[in-house]
């Protein structure tokens, strides 16, 4: 899902960290081309959201909601946690 405005955002929020249907693990694939796992919008929606209203290029502007399909070492950006993928999992 791309975001391109803070109802983009909004929306992928209220739709939640996992795609529907088949319940796959979801992430923020940032400007910068970063990765944030899903719960930081929890903890730094105002960023994100500033971000993204202003069209900054800082680490916090997400452009898309995408699905870790098999990556088992993707980690996030800001907490240095993986992030859950659907099937690289062993």
């Amino acid at each position: 899902m791309m975001i391109r405005t803070v109802s983009d955002f909004r929306r992928a929020v209220r739709n939640g960290p996992y795609a529907w249907p088949g319940g796959y693990p979801c992430y923020w694939i940032t400007a910068d081309g970063g990765a944030l796992a899903f719960d930081v919008c929890k903890t730094h929606r105002r960023s994100m959201l500033q971000a993204i209203a202003d069209q900054d290029s800082s680490g916090w502007r997400v452009v898309a909601l995408d699905i870790n399909w098999e990556d088992d070492t993707l980690v996030c950006d800001h907490t240095g946690k993986r992030i859950e993928s659907a099937y690289g999992e062993e």
